[in-house]
């Protein structure tokens, strides 16, 4: 982490704002089933089982994603893998409405979850730009982006309430997918040692 020691205090700045819009954009992606399920449950007829099992989901592939996220991200660099990941996500996402039955719900829902292990992939990015005495306060500032549950906890429900939850998940998809190519253009790749 030497060579975050040559990089100019704007270019810090840069890669930790750019690295956590993105990541509260992913954990908005994250957690949509918590919102759209509920109209899915109406549509499909879920269960209450079957219903958590679709929330619990992404939640699980976000978590065990992480490790691998991570090794990746330090081997490839995080900026790549943030990109990649992002495109990723914002295909599952544009795909969900095409979901015709439960199994292939689950199987989007799995692709959904990738989001969430955006949260290890910014780690690695935003450490590399930042000396070790000031890895906390950036990854600190970094871990805000968890508020990507809450703005989806506010703005779907109001998008629900005049448009059908397709429209919803599809402003979504153009979300992430915005993201993905505004990190790509304006994010530097990680300084290296």
């Amino acid at each position: 982490m030497s060579a975050a020691i040559d990089v100019t205090p704007a270019q810090r700045s840069r890669a930790l704002w750019l690295c956590t819009f993105s990541f509260v954009a992913c954990f908005a992606v994250w957690v949509i089933f918590s919102i759209v399920g509920i109209e899915l449950q109406k549509e499909l007829g879920l269960s209450g089982t079957q219903f958590g099992l679709l929330v619990a989901t992404p939640i699980l592939t976000g978590s065990l994603s992480r490790l691998p996220l991570g090794i990746w991200s330090e081997m490839i660099g995080a900026r790549r893998v943030f990109v990649l990941l992002m495109l990723v996500v914002a295909g599952f996402t544009f795909a969900l409405p095409y979901a015709r039955s439960y199994p292939a719900l689950l199987l989007f829902g799995l692709g959904l979850g990738l989001a969430g292990g955006a949260f290890a992939v910014g780690v690695v990015y935003v450490s590399a730009w930042y000396p070790r005495e000031r890895q906390g306060t950036a990854l600190g500032l970094f871990g805000m982006g968890n508020v990507g549950a809450a703005v989806t906890g506010f703005a779907a429900p109001l998008m629900l309430a005049v448009m059908d939850w397709r429209h919803v998940v599809w402003v979504y998809a153009g979300m992430i997918l915005v993201t993905a190519i505004l990190f790509f253009l304006l994010a530097q790749p990680e300084p290296t040692a």
